[in-house]
């Protein structure tokens, strides 16, 4: 079984290595969308750069990539493995799809924040807490008009909400919250810098993408 969860851990990182947004810039945009907007290749500076038509796919592929490598631990180790053991392989999984989208082998290890990729995986693992912290991610997003403000704020809270709103007992899960809490403010380091300076540009996508400016 240690060759399968090897196997499958390299497999989550290679999922989470698909350059969504690279791809579908230089694609359809002859494009790189890291030399544009935020020089972020996520599924927001998508948005930012080319529009909803091309960003919202983006977006959704990256949230597929979390969640689909989650449920590979299901796929093939529900019954070679107990719950507690599952969870954990879940959570190396969760790990390793992050990693990907953050550092993929296929477009140079530049790329994405892993938000987009952290709600799939927060689909698969935590399916109800998940909901509500997107909506703290969106109220704050339409108050603010910060998309990285929002990210943070939801990342930060999630912890709290599922500890100490759904009751999460178990240790394993309520350490990759914990987790998460600390990792997106790592990920968005020079958006915190630009906030702290006012320098930080609300989002505003227009219909068909904006030209490339300065970082938001």
């Amino acid at each position: 079984m240690g060759v399968q969860v090897a196997l499958l851990i390299i497999a989550a990182y290679l999922i989470g290595s698909i350059p969504t947004a690279v791809w579908v810039g230089k694609i359809f945009f002859k494009l790189d969308v890291r030399e544009h907007g935020s020089r972020n290749a996520g599924a927001t500076n998508a948005i930012r750069v080319f529009g909803w038509k091309a960003g919202l796919p983006v977006f959704l592929f990256d949230v597929f990539k979390g969640w689909f490598a989650v449920m590979l631990a299901g796929f093939f180790l529900s019954d070679q493995m107990n719950n507690d053991q599952l969870v954990f392989m879940k959570i190396g999984l969760a790990a390793a799809v992050v990693l990907g989208h953050v550092f993929p082998f296929f477009a140079g290890f530049r790329g994405g924040k892993g938000v987009a990729t952290l709600l799939g995986v927060g689909v698969a693992i935590y399916p109800v807490t998940v909901w509500v912290v997107l909506g703290v991610f969106v109220l704050v997003l339409l108050v603010s008009g910060f998309v990285s403000l929002g990210s943070m704020t939801a990342a930060f809270l999630f912890p709290f909400i599922d500890i100490f709103l759904f009751r999460q007992d178990n240790t394993w899960l309520m350490g990759l919250s914990i987790l998460v809490a600390l990792f997106i403010p790592l990920t968005h380091r020079k958006n915190i810098r630009r906030l702290i300076k006012g320098e930080e540009t609300k989002f505003r996508p227009t219909r068909h993408g904006n030209k490339p400016g300065r970082p938001v």
